[in-house]
């Protein structure tokens, strides 16, 4: 394989990560949007129509995470015409992920931030590198299914694992998981990881968001 056909990871450039840079601008402007329609702390059926039409207009982009994931979101709640308090508030939870949290004009935390104070990720942030590296996926991922995250993770020259063992070099919590990490079924993997992390192993525990960042780098 020539260099020309690697990127500056060493992982190999597809037809997927050429579309992710195309539509990094597209990207930044959607996340100003989606700040605009939450200053109220809400979004409204004029809004979410005004977003969905901005993200038709740009078919491209559609085949990028996170746009795509939006896209299909705001298609749903709006196909019957009618966006109801459930949608909305789907809606806002995951444009508040995207956009990475904040403070919501109501004075509400957001998820995002309950999130990052309740589970025990790695601060900083650490490089992720794929090739020979094992993969514990836990939660419910915006990126894909289950089997669609681990393809990407197989692609790249990695293992994926059920739970934490002493091989495991990550632990992906999905952004769509529950907070109440420790009181849930998936938290069971992540606590598992904690008392591996705590034994001396050398093991990462990481947001899907931070982990989808290196599948377009």
């Amino acid at each position: 394989m020539s260099s020309a056909s690697l990127n500056p990871h060493g992982q190999p450039v597809t037809r997927r990560l050429v579309l992710a840079r195309n539509a990094d601008r597209d990207a930044s402007e959607l996340i100003g949007l989606a700040r605009g329609v939450m200053a109220d702390g809400a979004i409204n059926q004029s809004e979410a129509e005004y977003l969905l039409r901005w993200l038709e207009e740009r078919p491209e982009s559609l085949q990028v995470w996170p746009l795509s994931v939006l896209f299909e979101r705001l298609r749903d709640a709006l196909e019957d015409g009618h966006l109801d308090a459930d949608e909305e508030a789907d809606l806002l939870g995951l444009l508040l992920d995207y956009t990475g949290g904040g403070t919501l004009a109501r004075g509400e935390n957001t998820s995002a931030s309950r999130q990052s104070s309740t589970l025990p990720l790695c601060h900083p942030a650490p490089v992720i590198e794929f090739d020979d590296c094992h993969f514990v996926l836990t939660g419910k991922f915006i990126t894909g299914t289950r089997a669609e995250c681990e393809a990407e993770i197989i692609e790249r020259g990695g293992h994926t694992q059920s739970n934490p063992t002493r091989k495991t070099c990550f632990v992906v919590i999905g952004n769509l998981g529950s907070t109440d990490w420790a009181q849930s079924s998936y938290g069971r993997k992540i606590q598992k990881a904690v008392e591996l992390r705590a034994d001396g192993n050398d093991i990462a525990i990481i947001s899907e968001k931070h982990w989808a960042s290196y599948l377009g780098a």
